[in-house]
């Protein structure tokens, strides 16, 4: 872990938090947010290359070490983004900035949209917004996710022999990263269990989402952001090919090589979005 590194746990009215805290204490505050089944070392390469910045990087609910949701709650955007707000009245910040990847930038982007009057600045890597659906879709999508949600209790977790097979997993899992990546997610993320190790985070952060929005109601956080906002698109990322969606964003956005994970999979391009964040956040 690098130096200067603090680990806090915020305890919540709801829940309990675990996070990484980079920067000096007087710097431009930062909520940083990561992606889908990661956890806050996903930023350990590059928020110590991040320059002036007070950054908060969430284990976001469900995800390494903070606590699961209860049982009968779920992981909707919502209550993502309530996450953060109360993270932000604890730390007594007013007004505050986001750092997000993937599903991290996602929730960035409708908090954003949700209360423009608390953020200051909106850094995303490689998401926008959520991916939509039409209508006709709803009512099937509604009843696979009753289903599979009524299946959950009866499937077992999948244990490794050991760390470094629980580490290979993760390389080949749905959005690949490299072994450096990898390791350093299994930090936080796996844990000894009976016969061997497995990953902390919650089994119901894999049941499909029952309700998308529309494209038209996700565009709508964008349409209602009223900060400066930059965009990193990742050219083997998700966004590359998404050229409509990308035209159609009132804020900036640059192409910088690499895959999803490009600020973790290795120094070279953590270096790279780093550079392109110290420019956005020093700008008037």
């Amino acid at each position: 872990m690098s130096a200067g590194v603090e680990e806090i746990r915020l305890s919540l009215p709801h829940i309990e938090l675990a996070a990484h805290v980079f920067g000096p204490a007087d710097g431009r505050p930062v909520i940083a947010l990561h992606g889908w089944l990661d956890n806050a070392n996903s930023f350990v390469r590059l928020a110590p290359r991040l320059e002036g910045l007070r950054i908060v990087a969430l284990d976001m609910a469900g995800h390494g070490l903070s606590q699961h949701r209860p049982m009968g709650s779920n992981y909707a955007l919502y209550d993502y983004a309530h996450d953060v707000l109360q993270v932000a009245q604890q730390l007594g910040w007013e007004r505050f900035s986001l750092l997000g990847h993937s599903l991290g930038a996602i929730v960035s982007v409708v908090l954003a949209g949700s209360v423009p009057e608390r953020i200051e600045r909106l850094a995303l890597i490689d998401a926008v917004v959520p991916p939509g659906s039409s209508a006709p879709s709803t009512a099937e999508r509604f009843g696979q996710a009753l289903q599979e949600q009524l299946a959950l209790p009866s499937k077992r977790k999948s244990v490794y022999p050991d760390f470094e097979r629980g580490v290979e997993a993760r390389m080949k899992g749905m959005v690949a990263v490299s072994r450096e990546a990898a390791e350093l997610l299994a930090q936080r993320g796996l844990m000894p269990v009976p016969g061997g190790y497995s990953w902390r985070s919650d089994s119901r952060l894999t049941l499909p989402t029952p309700l998308r929005m529309s494209e038209e109601q996700a565009f709508s956080f964008v349409q209602r952001i009223a900060c400066p906002a930059h965009l990193v698109v990742a050219e083997e990322g998700m966004l590359a090919k998404h050229t409509g969606l990308l035209s159609q964003l009132p804020f900036s956005h640059e192409r910088l090589p690499g895959g999803h994970h490009l600020h973790l999979n290795n120094e070279a391009g953590a270096a790279l979005v780093a550079s392109c964040f110290n420019r956005f956040f020093a700008a008037p």
